[in-house]
């Protein structure tokens, strides 16, 4: 068949922000504590910081990290997680006791640790307006008031200047602690928002919402004129009671639908006036969602069934292709996505596994290595006539996917290409063709493995794995062919 892509490098579309591939913490089972804090471990360093999850982190040019929640946030009060006396509190939304071992001061340097920039998110559950503005001032004011007087008090003299602060997290969710409706919302993002801002005017502040008209009707009439963005999030194979995780064939159809949520808010964005103004931030994002089940409900255990989440058999060629068709889609729509962050960056459902001896590095952490380190920095225009589809059937409906996903960039300081090619596939090659350039060789760093449903564990750590090859070409049309279940970028 005839897949066909051409490229225009001549003509930009829009500036790719780095902030995309950005990452996300919580404290839900083995992401800070035994994930990317372990004091007395032998890797470890001095402030009880993993060095090998550093690294690692370090190697995907991490460049901004959202904490602390998530769930979580909508019962934390920051304060007892700061100076010497640290208070424990029983966690409503995970029903654990958090030891408030690792606070803000903790999370300000591990961020500056691996060179990502810290994004605060705030309790709008149980939480008030002057908490979250108290927080801004801790972090950001250089001695004026209480909170920065505590900061200096507690060792820390220089001001932390933390530009990104988002006012709550999924709030529009009954599962949500705090859950506000339509109206209160709008009112409550209002009222924190002035709080916050003039503590610190400087602060980009982000609102918890939703791909949904209502919401936001109500959030940006009431607040828009304070928000710098809206914080969307998404997890496509649902997991929360039951550890059932789809096929490859049915995370290929889900990759169809990371797109519409986008567009959807774009669109909302615009009708609203609010396009040019407020960026949107995918700041929870994943193919599967976290295994958390009766967290509502009386059972002796519900806490052992957690553990599910990091059985690295889960992390299949699936997950790869989906978190890479996911990047394509903030860098097609560049010009209103300005952030995302991967959820979780450790454990859980994260691309690095912790253990004992070592980390794992599951099939995502090579996506990111792939596009932080290969992509380029401007979308530009291309087209592909893709011939070559699979079908699959999703809740009684054959869903026809493009087997080929493609996008192209250029360097803005010596003109070189990138362009991402994925294979959604599970079983053929497919021959691509590619017009608008005319090279001689190119370079082309592709994520391949034996088998769609290949994963990396303790035992065979390297399954999946960045690989790197030469390819040569003759004359103005470029001709090679795609492998099944892979991922992509050719840099010309």
């Amino acid at each position: 068949m005839s897949n066909q892509i051409e490229v225009r490098p001549n003509r930009k579309l829009h500036a790719r922000d780095f902030m995309i591939y950005g990452h996300f913490i919580e404290h839900f089972h083995r992401q800070i504590y035994g994930g990317i804090y372990e004091p007395g471990h032998a890797l470890a360093d001095r402030d009880g910081f993993r060095t090998d999850v550093m690294e690692a982190l370090k190697r995907i040019h991490v460049p901004v990290m959202r904490w602390p929640g998530g769930c979580f946030v909508s019962n934390y009060h920051w304060m007892d997680g700061v100076g010497e006396n640290r208070i424990p509190f029983f966690d409503k939304a995970w029903r654990v006791e958090e030891s408030n071992q690792f606070g803000t001061d903790e999370f300000i340097s591990y961020s500056k640790k691996i060179g990502a920039e810290p994004y605060i998110c705030t309790n709008a559950g149980s939480g008030t307006a002057e908490e979250m503005s108290d927080w801004v001032e801790y972090c950001n004011l250089t001695v004026d008031g209480k909170w920065a007087k505590k900061r200096i008090e507690n060792g820390y003299a220089n001001p932390y200047n933390v530009r990104f602060w988002s006012i709550g997290n999924e709030n529009y969710g009954d599962w949500e602690m705090g859950a506000k409706d339509l109206k209160e919302w709008g009112r409550y993002v209002k009222e924190s928002a002035k709080m916050m801002k003039r503590v610190d005017p400087n602060i980009e502040l982000f609102a918890a919402s939703i791909a949904d008209l209502d919401w936001n009707i109500n959030l940006l009439r009431e607040a828009g004129k304070y928000l710098d963005w809206i914080s969307i999030h998404g997890y496509w194979d649902t997991l929360n009671e039951k550890n059932d995780l789809a096929d490859f064939e049915t995370c290929m159809a889900y990759t169809l639908a990371i797109e519409p949520e986008i567009v959807k808010t774009k669109h909302i964005l615009g009708a609203l006036g609010y396009l040019d103004k407020i960026k949107i931030s995918f700041d929870e994002w994943n193919l599967r969602g976290w295994h958390h089940p009766n967290v509502d409900s009386k059972p002796e255990d519900y806490l052992t069934p957690r553990d599910k989440n990091d059985w690295n058999d889960s992390y299949t060629m699936a997950d790869a292709i989906f978190s890479a068709c996911f990047l394509n889609q903030c860098l097609k729509h560049g010009d209103s996505v300005k952030m995302a962050n991967f959820s979780p960056t450790v454990n859980t459902r994260g691309m690095i596994y912790t253990h004992a001896d070592g980390i794992v590095l599951r099939s995502t952490f090579y996506v990111f290595e792939l596009y932080t380190n290969y992509m380029e920095d401007e979308v530009i225009d291309s087209w592909a006539d893709i011939d070559s589809t699979f079908d699959v059937w999703l809740d009684g409906k054959k869903i026809t996917i493009p087997a080929i996903d493609m996008i192209a960039t250029r360097s803005s300081k010596n003109g070189q290409l990138a362009i991402s090619l994925i294979n959604r596939d599970p079983d053929n090659s497919h021959s691509i063709t590619l017009k608008g350039t005319e090279q001689k060789h190119g370079k082309l760093y592709s994520i391949l493995s034996d088998s769609k449903d290949a994963y990396n564990d303790v035992k065979n750590p390297d399954r999946i794995k960045l690989k790197e090859e030469t390819l040569e070409f003759n004359g103005e049309t470029i001709r090679f062919d795609i492998p099944p279940h892979s991922v992509h970028v050719l840099k010309l």
